[in-house]
């Protein structure tokens, strides 16, 4: 039998959901815009079973992708466990055998050999497949309609890294995706190997590099003539991980770095640039304008994760955990090895920000992200003691006017990350639909919001309601009826 009764944490809203699930045709509340023809896909983790390990991270939980799809103003609902070689073996036994967060030093003997990857972060689409991306591993393909998974894919057999990012970048011009792996190697290594793959996901390129220090690499940014790798804060060893600790920790007296690469260039053109204490998980966009580049991103002031401690022994200090709009601006043409940084709005935010994705490697004018309004209402009778952990708004931030337009979807929800859909392929950049996940703890459901983005102050346009809460949500991406093989009829709304 499967406990999870005593930990609190994993009951009520946030006990796991060990289910598979389908809805063929979905409540909608609203009129769904006639022009919203796709699927949206959504891949998060459930702890199948506890983990061994109290106080593993929760970037160890098992996968689940689920998708939203959208024809005729009708969406139907689908949702599976990633099956993993780390699922199956769990399941055939019938516990969990795997230890902690990227540690196999703490893994039961039974599964030393087997790929110990969640695959729980990212979904992807390129060369007409869907993936699932974890970044201690290879991508899991899966079968789009059945969301069955079909296994590990190396591009047919030219990608060699051991790790794939759970955020490469795909050049909306060209098709051209752009994908790395760190720890490349194997645990605690320093070597990276970056790909370019065309639109048809064939390997076209291979260049590798060592970075100052292991570190996560979690995202890049891509521009049209460069790729920048951040990173900062977060450190392993093999010492570390064979004392048996998670794999991270946190040292606030390393440095954060970025290195800069031509797109055309290899390893040995990298430059690294160094600034102070920040947390680097995820970027909006960045450019190359003349000698200098120009990120954005929604970086932390330090150590974002609790569950990865300092390694100075000191407690974890959430005031510090504050994600803002920054830009960081790079000199090619300079000798210095640092950066000009500015907070563009006053606003902490969540770091899960999006822009419309046809301007990537372009000027954009607009991101969007969550974020927490201490303003907005919260209803802690019906929706229980959980104000900390609420993200109760999306914003639009404008980098021309330094505007935010705000949505808010009701005094019982939280926001999952949000998703931004063009209206079609010549609409003005930010003319579109924000989709992204409620979390109804009144009602203990999801909802699916979808918004005019134009418009957020207005409200939704219209939620589309699931009967019970859907598997929790990292990341989510829309995919167009035409990116993917062709859909054979199946069960539910044929997109």
């Amino acid at each position: 039998m499967v406990d999870f009764s005593s930990d609190p944490a994993k009951r009520g809203f946030f006990s796991p959901q060990r289910y598979d699930a389908e809805i063929l045709e979905c409540e909608v509340q609203g009129t769904l815009p006639a022009d919203l023809v796709g699927t949206f896909v959504r891949l998060g983790g459930e702890w199948y079973y506890p983990p061994s390990k109290p106080d593993d991270a929760m970037l160890h939980t098992d996968g689940y992708v689920s998708t939203f799809r959208f024809k005729d103003g009708r969406v139907s609902y689908k949702g599976k466990f990633v099956r993993t070689p780390r699922f199956q073996a769990n399941l055939k036994a019938g516990r969990q055998l795997f230890g902690y967060y990227r540690n196999r030093f703490t893994d039961d003997p039974s599964v030393q050999g087997i790929d110990g990857t969640v695959s729980n972060t990212t979904p992807l689409v390129h060369g007409g497949k869907l993936f699932t991306l974890k970044e201690d591993s290879l991508p899991q393909q899966i079968d789009p309609v059945t969301l069955d998974t079909i296994g590990a894919w190396d591009f047919d057999g030219k990608y060699k890294s051991q790790t794939f990012t759970a955020h490469p970048k795909i050049d909306p011009f060209t098709g051209e995706m752009i994908a790395y792996g760190y720890e490349a190697t194997g645990p605690a290594s320093r070597d990276v190997f970056v790909y370019a793959m065309d639109k048809a996901g064939r390997v076209t390129r291979e260049t590798r590099f060592e970075v100052p220090y292991v570190s996560v690499m979690h995202d890049i940014a891509l521009t049209e003539k460069h790729i920048l790798f951040p990173f900062g804060g977060y450190v392993t060893s093999m010492e570390r991980l064979r004392e048996g600790k998670v794999h991270w920790g946190w040292d606030r007296s390393k440095d954060s770095y970025i290195g800069i690469m031509p797109r055309d260039g290899n390893g040995k053109d990298i430059r690294w640039f160094k600034g102070p204490e920040r947390c680097m998980m995820h970027t909006f966009n960045a450019q190359t304008i003349g000698n200098k580049v120009v990120l954005y991103a929604p970086f932390y002031d330090s150590n974002f994760f609790p569950f990865f401690p300092n390694v100075d022994g000191s407690p974890w200090d959430p005031t510090r955990a504050k994600a803002y709009v920054r830009r960081l601006t790079f000199d090619l043409n300079s000798k210095k090895d640092s950066w000009e940084e500015e907070i563009l709005f006053p606003l902490p935010i969540g770091d899960l920000g999006r822009i419309d994705p046809r301007y990537l490697t372009q000027e954009n004018r607009y991101c969007f992200t969550g974020f927490t309004d201490p303003t907005r209402p919260f209803d802690e009778a019906r929706a229980g003691n959980l104000r900390g952990r609420v993200t109760n708004s999306y914003a639009r931030f404008d980098l021309h006017t330094n505007k935010v337009d705000r949505y808010f979807p009701g005094d019982t929800h939280s926001l999952q990350e949000c998703c931004f859909i063009p209206r079609n392929a010549d609409a003005p950049e930010g003319d579109g639909y924000l989709i992204g996940t409620a979390s109804n703890y009144a009602e203990m459901r999801s909802e699916l919001i979808i918004a005019d983005a134009q418009r957020l102050e207005e409200g939704e346009i219209a939620r589309v309601i699931l009967p019970f809460r859907a598997g929790p949500q990292v990341h989510g991406i829309w995919v167009r009826s035409d990116e993917l093989a062709p859909f054979p009829k199946a069960g539910g709304i044929d997109a």
